[in-house]
This record gives structure tokens, C-alpha cells and sequence, in this order.
């Protein structure tokens, strides 16, 4: 009996990161129905992970605990880091899939955007400007961290901005929303691409 995976296997992963700072237990699954079940100990945070997965169809499992008497940031940072990883494994070779995706997210009077390219290269830009310090009960300027933790796991280059918006729990969730969106068509698979590598280089 065969034991590879073919086109029509839902693509799934399973990360364990456990540092003297964070213990983080993550599963996805690509080819899934945005089911979640999230934890972190940071409950905006918990929010845009569980509109990451709803909007990019993504069935994702996170239990986290961090020190976050320290500071947030090595939970937000170690949970991005985790997912990247965990996307990165699910994709396998990464054979025949889009690679890269953008998306445009309204959200009220915010628009946000973001473009993702599963290259292997890793680069992160996040053009956010917020007037506050927190939104909810997470650290606003933790949403940097995020994103360039995801870049580092995934070996992808990330870019998410804010074009536009007055609310700043709109604003970021307009990007987790865009982000989830680009990131979906990413991983899809091509049907005309077939078994191909999406490089010149032959190499992801």
C-alpha cells in the first residue's frame, strides 16, 4: 500500500516549540474548513488567530503559555515563528502550488493589504501606524513581531500594510484578515502548474 501523499490529501503539520520562554503545541491543517481552537493567554491576540484560520480556511489548534508577567512579546513572536513553521512543513515541497498571493481587505473605514511569497527567502515589512499601546489587552506594536516571526518560520517573505483607517482594532484585524486571504491562495494548488516547481531556480 502506498503511503504518499497525493493531490487530494488534506495537508497537515505539527509543531512543538518549547523554549525556557514559551511552550507552544500548533497544528494545521491547509486544506481545511476555518475550524479553530486557540489559546495563548493574550484574548485579542486568540481573536486574530481565529479570524486567520476562519478566513483562510484553515483548520488550526494553538496552546501557548509564555511569560507574559516578562512581556508579550516572546508569545506573540514564538506563535508566529510556530505557524510559519507548521505552514512551511504542511506544504511539503511545495510542488505545484500558487506560491505567492495578495489580497485587499476593507474593513469598515479601514483598508488594509497583503502580499505573501512562499520563497524561501525570508523578508517582512509591516507598515502599520497605530496611536495606541494596546488594543484589547495585546501590546499593539506586537503585530511587527508577528508578522517577522511567521516570515522566519516559513522562509516567506511577507509584506501587510494599512492604505487607510481611523479604528485600530480595524486596522489590524483588516491586515490578519488580508493576510489569511493572500496566504490561502499561496498554498493553493494549480491545477496547470501540475507537479511543477513555481522557480526558475528549481529551489524553495
Amino acid at each position: 500500500m502506498s503511503t504518499e501523499s497525493t493531490a487530494t490529501d488534506p495537508r497537515r503539520a505539527a509543531i512543538t516549540r518549547d523554549t525556557t520562554e514559551t511552550q507552544i503545541a500548533l497544528q494545521i491543517v491547509l486544506d481545511g474548513s476555518g475550524g479553530y481552537t486557540v489559546a495563548t493567554g493574550i484574548r485579542f491576540f486568540d481573536h486574530m488567530l481565529e479570524l486567520f484560520a476562519r478566513h483562510g480556511a484553515f483548520d488550526l489548534t494553538i496552546r501557548a503559555t509564555g511569560d507574559l508577567d516578562v512581556d508579550q512579546h516572546h508569545t506573540v513572536e514564538d506563535v508566529g515563528i510556530a505557524l510559519g513553521q507548521a505552514v512551511s512543513q504542511a506544504l511539503g515541497s511545495k510542488r505545484g502550488i500558487n506560491r505567492a498571493g495578495y489580497f485587499v481587505m476593507p474593513m469598515d473605514e479601514t483598508l488594509g493589504v497583503a502580499a505573501v511569497d512562499l520563497s524561501g527567502r525570508v523578508h517582512a515589512v509591516t507598515d502599520l501606524n497605530l496611536a495606541v499601546e494596546r488594543v484589547g489587552d495585546l501590546q499593539a506594536e506586537l503585530v511587527h513581531d508577528f508578522f517577522d516571526g511567521f516570515a522566519q518560520g516559513a522562509r516567506a517573505n511577507v509584506h501587510v500594510k494599512v492604505l487607510y483607517g481611523r479604528s485600530s482594532h480595524h486596522q489590524i484585524e483588516a491586515l490578519f484578515k488580508a493576510f489569511a486571504r493572500a496566504l490561502r491562495v499561496a498554498c493553493s494548488r494549480d491545477r496547470q502548474l501540475g507537479e511543477m516547481l513555481p522557480s526558475t531556480k528549481e529551489l524553495l
